[in-house]
């Protein structure tokens, strides 16, 4: 019999460029933050992150994008939720040194679930 790790589903608003270094890691792991970037900032809402990526992504780089995918829960239990607006505002702060960590209890493939121009 196999055990399956529990998962947490999480979401990812992106744009293009981000997007493409995701695709080059084959759907597997989220690039490096850039030195401005402390922390990667997963959010716990779909609708939150179609917010993101509709009207901030698109409106800074011509196309945003959201992602979904499943991280291994025992472990994001190190990050607490952070609460940045309302009740459904919901982000993990993950410290940009700890994205490739992070990245190995990525379970399965980083995908795309939609898209705005």
């Amino acid at each position: 019999m196999t055990s399956r790790r529990a998962t947490t589903t999480l979401w990812r608003p992106t744009g293009p460029e981000e997007l493409e270094l995701v695709r080059e890691s084959n759907w597997r792991a989220w690039p490096p933050r850039l030195p401005e970037q402390p922390i990667f900032y997963p959010v716990l809402d779909e609708d939150y992150a179609i917010k993101i990526a509709r009207d901030w992504n698109v409106k800074h780089s011509g196309a945003g994008f959201v992602t979904r995918f499943e991280v291994d829960s025992a472990f994001l239990a190190r990050y607490p939720v952070q609460q940045v607006g309302g009740r459904t505002i919901l982000e993990l702060w993950v410290p940009a040194e700890e994205l490739e960590e992070f990245n190995a209890h990525i379970v399965g493939e980083i995908q795309v679930v939609h898209e705005f121009r």
